[in-house]
């Protein structure tokens, strides 16, 4: 397959695997949210407690930390349309198992197969643009890409609030089924293999350190603030996955001495991966911790329906959309940081209204904190992700981008417990007491609390920031054993 023309625009068959794998990994994103508004109403169906039915999202996002740093070596070793039509059909699958369900573990069951069609996605979607788009273009076409990350889960509870106004909550999945169904057929029909596939080895002890690690540091900060288990229980379970993850990074050295290694850490070599990587978990924490915290904070204090939750997102949701291929072309023209410290900037007052808010804040006032939130947070992803990838070698496509994907997973998870902690914290300090519910002033004392230490933390991503580089592919880092066998690295200038 020819990857680009003279004057870097895509040709249409790249173009085409780029649209089908764009759409696909929309659709299975957004499911990734759109189950948190109708958690309530399966409650009342199937007859489950609150901390089991918070499983629907505890297990989705402990199957995509398992499953997604083996796509590394999936990538590697299985073919672009064949890896495709696996994570479509394992999405679709479990679409239909969950819509379908007439108990909660089977729904729960339709759920990790979800995640594990959607834990392939993204990686694949990032290997195979950085694979067929030239750097001249690569800002522009990872614009739309930030629409997939940053705008499908922002409006995924838009649209399940919209449906359950007017329909069951299985229609939150029925909604989804045939648009997935239709992706898998055309990606079967017109999806081609992008670059070669190795043969490599798959290192079990590697898989289990990973799943254990991985898994028990999302498991543990998904407990954190949970009045269901003892206060000792998170941090245990937090500490044994770092443990883990500990003995798994040493394997992983000793296996990149003959190019075996089952995720390749030598990316973190790369300064300008590093960097990005640790913006990004800072970019992402904000973005969970606030999808999650805001919609608690408008029906818990301001009483609002969760449709009306949804319409309150809704224009943050849209605008980061419609500047995703703008920030990606003034990326391919300025380069990453005029766009990054002064999105860090604006992030940073979206937080400075929040922590502002009062009960008689009118709504307006939250549409426009969000907005400021979305639109820095839109200026950061797209450069972010395209610097990440850009700085390494070729054959460090398939790890770099099972490396973001973790660690997207990871922060969110990280941005989650910090949000609700330090919401539990602040507002129990003001009045309330573990394991009752909080009053409206006590809950958005919590919240302003929240995020107002969130903004302190945040002066750290806008440092940063401006330590982030445009690579160069010709220069040589000055640890040249960095690279893989056969390859030339790059590094920062």
């Amino acid at each position: 397959m020819s990857r680009t023309t003279t004057d870097d625009r895509l040709d249409a068959r790249s173009t085409t695997v780029i649209a089908v794998l764009l759409v696909s990994a929309f659709v299975v994103i957004l499911n990734e949210t759109a189950m948190n508004v109708a958690l309530r109403d399966i409650m009342l169906e199937l007859h489950v407690a609150e901390h089991v039915v918070q499983w629907l999202t505890t297990a989705f996002m402990l199957t995509m930390a398992v499953v997604i740093p083996i796509t590394g070596w999936l990538i590697q070793r299985v073919p672009t349309r064949t890896l495709f039509i696996l994570a479509m059909s394992l999405f679709s699958l479990g679409t239909l198992v969950a819509a379908i369900a007439p108990v909660f573990s089977i729904l729960l069951a339709g759920r990790i197969v979800q995640a594990s069609g959607t834990a392939i996605m993204m990686p694949l979607l990032m290997t195979t643009i950085m694979t067929l788009v030239p750097p001249g273009a690569r800002g522009r076409v990872m614009g739309n890409v930030s629409i997939v990350i940053s705008v499908a889960p922002a409006i995924g509870p838009t649209i399940s609030g919209l449906i359950l106004s007017f329909a069951h909550w299985r229609f939150v999945f029925v909604f989804v089924l045939p648009i997935a169904v239709l992706m898998l057929v055309i990606g079967a029909l017109r999806i081609t293999n992008v670059g070669e596939n190795e043969r490599t080895k798959l290192d079990v002890p590697s898989v289990l350190l990973s799943a254990v690690g991985f898994g028990g540091l999302v498991y543990g900060l998904t407990l954190i603030g949970s009045v269901t288990v003892d206060a000792w229980v998170p941090p245990t379970i937090v500490a044994g996955g770092i443990a883990a993850l500990a003995v798994f990074a040493l394997r992983q050295r000793v296996l990149q001495r003959t190019d075996e290694a089952f995720l390749d850490l030598r990316t973190f070599r790369y300064p300008a991966f590093t960097v990005s990587i640790v913006t990004m978990v800072l970019a992402m924490m904000a973005l969970f911790g606030t999808v999650i915290v805001l919609p608690l904070l408008l029906q818990t204090s301001y009483g609002v329906d969760p449709l009306t939750v949804g319409l309150v997102l809704l224009p943050g949701g849209i605008l980061m959309g419609l500047l995703g291929p703008l920030v990606g072309r003034l990326f391919d023209r300025f380069g990453p940081r005029v766009l990054i410290v002064p999105g860090s900037i604006v992030v940073a007052a979206s937080f400075v209204l929040f922590a502002t808010l009062q009960l008689t804040s009118p709504l307006w006032i939250v549409v426009v904190a969000h907005v400021l939130l979305s639109v820095g947070l839109a200026f950061m992803f797209t450069p972010l992700f395209t610097v990440s990838l850009g700085a390494l070698p070729s054959s460090l496509y398939s790890h770099g981008s099972a490396i973001v994907g973790t660690v997207q997973q990871l922060a969110g998870a990280a941005g989650t417990a910090v949000f609700v902690m330090l919401l539990v914290a602040f507002g129990q300090g003001v009045g309330g007491e573990a394991g009752t519910s909080a009053t409206p002033e006590e809950f958005l004392a919590g919240a302003r609390a929240a995020f107002l230490a969130a903004g302190g933390v945040w002066l750290l991503a806008i440092i940063a920031g401006a330590f982030v580089r445009q690579s160069s592919p010709d220069e040589v880092p000055d640890d040249a054993s960095a690279a893989p066998t056969g390859e030339q690295p790059i590094t920062t200038h």
